[in-house]
């Protein structure tokens, strides 16, 4: 079977974790990459012999592609995704957040489905060793019932993170360390304690100047009727101090740290067992790019859906939107209701205006 053919736009920090896949894993090719600043596509070209562009529309004209990775600033993933499975027919990778405003998450199904093609978000992190055994033993009951799960995130943003780029602490491109530093552990809590009922938060900013917060406590009840406590902060200093998601269960308990939840802390139903569930990182993005990448390729040769739906994405955008709109409310908020933040994604069109690229096809 031939190999899918890939295409970057954005070449910032995390297209190494593409790069590096679409270019080892058989029935990946990697051929074509994008930036609008091109010495960040170059890097690319440069290594590996492929073309870079600075308009993608210029490089879906030009090359023949099938899938195409959007690692764009967050608020532009509903722009660009829509853009190319419109104008392109063409498949979406997109990396987290997969959109910041719930009410483009409708917006970007109804494209997908009226274009025939698939959009993939990007969760690497259920992917690692210590979150597959604990979702394991979660499943088959050998944990016991969920009672309480929690997640701390401790890290450090100081301001000159945040002036690095115009898009970064905005509400319409960014937000804050929920949306940007927060989102997996959403993510991971739900996928191992399952869906949240309501929620109760609140958020503040304390150490830099931006729109966003760099701080956000939450209380949550599941529908299963465990209970719940999100602290994510990036005013954490003067270094990065913690990251971890427990669940405490009926039988057991189990606490996954790490820089990206790799490490299995603590593991009272086998504690022998902790050390083979762990990994060790380079970074917080670790290795789940490469399988999950294969799950893109499996379920595009029409082997076996990917574990990722578009639909298991959206839950940690409609927690997300939730905690905001909580804090933003000053009451409990319950998911189901399907309230959107009065504030993130909320559309900025001289800041958005920065990144839109002009259709051409020279």
């Amino acid at each position: 079977m031939s190999k899918l053919r890939f295409a970057l736009i954005g070449c910032g920090r995390i297209s190494k974790n593409h790069v590096g896949p679409l270019t080892e894993i058989p029935g990946a090719e990697l051929v074509a990459v994008c930036d609008l600043v091109p010495e960040r596509a170059q890097v690319w070209s440069k290594k590996f012999g492929i073309p870079s562009y600075t308009n993608y529309h210029t490089m879906l004209t030009h090359e023949q592609i099938d899938v195409v990775s959007i690692l764009t600033p967050s608020g532009m993933h509903p722009f660009h995704a829509m853009d190319i499975m419109r104008r392109c027919r063409k498949h979406v990778v997109i990396e987290k957040p997969m959109a910041l405003a719930w009410d483009d998450l409708a917006k970007m199904k109804a494209t997908a489905d009226e274009c025939g093609v698939k959009i993939f978000p990007i969760y690497q992190n259920r992917y690692n060793k210590a979150v597959q055994q604990v979702r394991a033993d979660l499943l088959s009951g050998a944990l016991g019932k969920p009672m309480l799960g929690t997640v701390r995130v401790r890290w450090c943003r100081p301001q000159r993170y945040y002036d690095r780029d115009p898009w970064r602490g905005t509400w319409a491109m960014d937000g804050g360390a929920l949306t940007n530093q927060g989102i997996h552990y959403l993510d991971l809590l739900q996928y191992l304690v399952g869906d949240v009922e309501s929620v109760t938060a609140r958020i503040a900013t304390q150490l830099v100047t931006v729109e966003v917060e760099d701080t956000a406590v939450a209380t949550l009840k599941f529908k299963n009727g465990a209970l719940g406590v999100i602290e994510v902060t990036t005013a954490a200093r003067p270094d990065d101090f913690e990251a971890s998601i427990s669940v405490l269960a009926g039988k057991g308990t189990a606490i996954l740290t790490g820089i990206a939840c790799n490490q299995l802390s603590t593991y009272t139903l086998d504690p022998s067992a902790a050390a083979k569930y762990s990994e060790e990182f380079p970074d917080a993005y670790g290795f789940g790019h490469w399988a999950f990448f294969r799950d893109v390729i499996t379920d595009l040769q029409n082997q076996c859906p990917h574990p990722i739906s578009f639909e298991e994405g959206t839950r940690a955008i409609r927690l997300l939107n939730s905690i905001y709109r909580s804090a933003e409310d000053n009451r409990e908020v319950f998911l189901d209701d399907g309230l959107p933040s009065h504030n993130l994604g909320k559309p900025d069109s001289k800041l958005s205006a920065l990144y839109e690229t002009p259709i051409t096809t020279e």
